[in-house]
């Protein structure tokens, strides 16, 4: 069993979400005693994996070993048949208030190169099943791109998310340039990219880098209810419909819509789409076996 360490803010969260949600405790291996981060399940089914980034002191500054933790934690998870969701979230006061600078500081361009480095930071973005972030607070520099990273992001009313990068002498590093335009368009990413700017929940909200704003003491409670929705789907059909909507942005319109055709056919070959269309006839639930 994993040692977590909760803060009283998260605990709290977790703890009012628990009397509706029925939050249990993550099993994770030996090797996964975590020391940046905390684990555990949510919903009431236990199907939606959760991960805080606790960092409180550092505001939740990325770290290369608190990246490494969450890696292994979505490695379990996503080898857990159960789960069929994961938000990742961090306090009230920071999702993440950026990369650990004190540990970048003497960096120089060869060991960046030789190390690859943030390389495996894409984890998030490769992993199968849906994730979601729930951000309150600073998101900014690698917090603002490891929401990005996400599949959703959901937001608190506190959330101010931004790329700083530009104000102490570098650019984004870990998707920021990338994802961030297409998300709001290449004019809002060039003024948050060039000047450094925050943006707060509300107006991240209408660029359409934030699905949804939220309460600050109601967002993880929020976000476990869209896991749970979405976990209570078909795995595998779910799988296939990341996949498709991921291409978009990958490749051209007439590539994107013949792949989704293909998905979509291949569906047809699917137990749980002759089981969600039967239950519909039927005018029942459905019972997907992922398969």
């Amino acid at each position: 069993m994993a040692k977590l360490i909760f803060s009283n803010t998260t605990s709290n969260l977790i703890k009012n979400t628990c009397k509706v949600q029925n939050v249990r405790l993550f099993s994770t291996p030996a090797e996964g005693n975590f020391e940046f981060i905390k684990v555990s399940t949510a919903g009431a089914k236990n199907n939606v994996g959760v991960i805080t980034l606790n960092r409180p002191k550092a505001l939740n500054a990325l770290c290369n070993g608190l990246m490494l933790e969450v890696s292994k934690a979505l490695d379990t998870m996503e080898n857990d048949n159960k789960i069929g969701a994961i938000v990742i979230t961090g306090s009230e006061k920071a999702f993440a208030a950026g990369a650990d600078i004190k540990e970048m500081q003497n960096n120089t361009f060869s060991q960046c190169v030789k190390g690859n480095f943030l390389e495996h930071w894409n984890r998030v973005s490769k992993t199968y099943k849906p994730v979601i972030a729930a951000v309150n607070g600073y998101a900014l520099g690698g917090g603002c791109e490891l929401a990005m990273m996400c599949d959703i992001i959901y937001a608190g009313e506190n959330a101010k998310f931004g790329q700083p990068e530009i104000l102490i002498g570098t650019i984004p590093g870990a998707g920021g340039t990338q994802r961030l335009p297409r998300s709001v368009g290449k004019s809002k990413a060039m003024e948050m990219a060039l000047t450094g700017a925050q943006v707060p929940a509300q107006e991240a909200e209408k660029m359409g880098l934030v699905s949804k704003v939220f309460p600050v003491d109601k967002l993880l409670e929020e976000t476990i209810k869209l896991g749970e929705k979405i976990a209570g789907n078909s795995q595998l059909i779910t799988k296939l419909c990341k996949e498709s909507v991921n291409i978009a942005f990958e490749t051209t319109l007439a590539e994107g819509l013949h792949f989704e055709k293909r998905m979509f056919h291949g569906t047809f070959a699917t137990q749980d789409r002759k089981e969600g269309m039967t239950a519909f006839v039927e005018k029942r639930a459905p019972n997907f076996t992922n398969e």
